[in-house]
């Protein structure tokens, strides 16, 4: 919904502050809204992932963020696992992530690649980021044709 944006925007940004991702602006939020997946729990916004559609066969998991106190719940492990279903729907079927957590997402199944093999996300995005070049975010790539995740939470809130 647009009234969780702002919730969304404090929550990436508390880990942009930490260096842990890249700050999202809010105008930004409002145009990728419906890209965004939320878990929440009590009107509380505990987790955000959106899914990007870059090309047609490769999507960007980005802006994955779940609350400290939550986090090793298995919140983000779902939202990941809800944008690669639909990846899947749409028929994109190779995902990947810039990520300073390499690690969580290999555990998911995810493989490290150069950022080279992503020219799509480099002169659509990084080229106006202002860490480029010298970006120290690791690339993570999955190809998903073949695979389906688990069931997602039932009270997993999914939006929009």
């Amino acid at each position: 919904m647009v009234s969780d944006i702002k919730q969304i925007h404090k929550l990436i940004n508390e880990f942009a502050k930490k260096e842990e991702m890249l700050p999202r602006a809010l105008n930004e939020l409002y145009e990728g809204m419906r890209d965004f997946f939320i878990y929440e729990e009590d009107e509380i916004i505990k987790g955000v992932c959106a899914l990007r559609i870059l090309w047609e066969d490769l999507a960007e998991i980005r802006s994955l963020a779940v609350r400290e106190e939550c986090q090793r719940s298995g919140i983000g492990i779902n939202l990941v696992k809800r944008c690669i279903e639909e990846a899947m729907e749409l028929g994109v079927y190779k995902v990947f992530a810039l990520t300073y957590q390499p690690e969580f997402f290999k555990k998911i199944g995810f493989s490290e690649i150069d950022k080279t093999r992503l020219p799509q996300k480099i002169w659509g995005d990084c080229l106006k980021c202002p860490k480029f070049p010298k970006c120290d975010e690791q690339a993570v790539i999955m190809e998903v044709r073949s695979k389906r995740s688990e069931v997602i939470s039932p009270y997993l809130c999914i939006c929009p």
